[in-house]
């Protein structure tokens, strides 16, 4: 049976005086992926960040195997091996591609550490554009070079946060695919998603958010046998 890796408890994130996450509890097993879906504004980007120490949790408990995240510096979340894709494909647009991903590289003890040749591997693409300025890349090629970078940090946990937004249907497909590859490798991932069939097709758990609280969570196999669990949060009907 999966262990628990990544443990949020109660909690509370603010923006200022707007209180934005209320209580948000859920886990991540090891191994698994994790969709975080909700409607505009339900808080799944304020998770993300919060996860990651961009936004400091103003209450509550991250734990990552039992260890406290939540004092973190967002450098010091990332060196224990938590590292976030985030929403916007923010490549560094000066840098060329193969230097995008040797700027994050970052040795840890993982089972299989990820190097330019492992990235290259999963993203045939960026290979062949290794010496081309990020900035001239397609959106897809971007999204692609963005989570490269972020296995180069070789996590223990991936936050993607809506990786697909904005794509083509096609390079979403390449996208998604990329993403079972990492998770059938053994990867935990924290998948943002607006599909709800996509995050179906893609996760072992999911969870909901509706005005920064959780309303489900609950396995892939509940939602498929009883869509109502979920669509009733998300407007789908």
């Amino acid at each position: 049976m999966a262990t628990e890796l990544l443990c949020l408890k109660n909690v509370h994130a603010h923006y200022g005086s707007s209180h934005v996450l209320h209580g948000v509890s859920f886990s991540l097993k090891q191994g698994e992926l994790l969709a975080l879906l909700g409607r505009n504004g339900a808080g799944k980007t304020t998770t993300m960040l919060t996860l990651s120490g961009l936004l400091a949790a103003s209450d509550g408990e991250i734990l990552l195997r039992g260890k406290r995240m939540d004092k973190l510096s967002p450098e010091a979340i990332a060196r224990q091996g938590i590292r976030l894709v985030p929403q916007g494909r923010r490549v560094f647009a000066n840098l060329s591609v193969q230097e995008n991903l040797e700027v994050a590289a970052q040795r840890r003890e993982i089972p299989a550490p990820w190097n330019l040749a492992r990235v290259y591997d999963m993203f045939p693409q960026l290979k062949s554009r290794a010496k081309q300025r990020a900035g001239t890349l397609s959106g897809g090629e971007q999204q692609m070079l963005v989570i490269g970078r972020a296995l180069m940090g070789n996590p223990d946990v991936l936050l993607l946060d809506e990786p697909s937004e904005g794509l083509a249907p096609l390079i979403v497909h390449e996208v998604n695919n990329s993403i079972r590859k990492l998770k059938n490798e053994g990867l935990s991932i924290i998948l943002v998603e607006q599909n709800l069939q996509v995050a179906q097709d893609l996760a072992d758990q999911l969870v909901v958010l509706n005005i920064g609280q959780v309303a489900f969570d609950g396995s892939s196999e509940e939602v498929v046998a009883e869509p109502e669990l979920a669509t009733r949060h998300l407007g789908i009907f």
